[in-house]
């Protein structure tokens, strides 16, 4: 069974940084595609940040140059390096894999999730 479990979050001044955590079980990580997910009081989910099995990146333009995906397979660990940051990306931050996926962005997409890691920015 596949389990994912955030940790890392907390609040940060803007401008501060944070680093996000999300452990895997069951699953064997370079073997899945992993995503980021963010949804802010009053709005909808967002994908921020996904990674494929090739190493492959994607980043939404709110959180482009700031942000970095990154994992450690053997340690079946995702993370999310969270640089700049801003009042806007106060939000619970969510983790996700799946198999296989053509948009990493799309939460539709995945099949497993965390359970969220909240991020106040102020």
């Amino acid at each position: 069974q596949v389990q994912l479990v955030e940790s890392g979050g907390g609040s940060v001044e803007a401008g501060g940084s944070l680093r996000l955590s999300c452990q895997g079980s069951g699953v064997t990580f370079n073997r899945y595609c992993l995503g980021w997910f963010r949804r802010a009081p009053g709005k909808e989910r967002e994908g921020i940040a996904g990674l494929d099995t090739l190493g492959r990146t994607t980043y939404a333009d709110s959180v482009k140059g700031r942000f970095i995906i990154s994992k450690d397979v053997a340690k079946k660990t995702l993370y999310l390096q969270m640089n700049d940051l801003k009042s806007e990306d106060t939000a619970m931050y969510y983790c996700a894999a799946d198999l296989l996926l053509m948009r990493p962005l799309d939460a539709s997409e995945y099949k497993y999730w965390g359970q969220g890691t909240q991020v106040t920015v102020s």
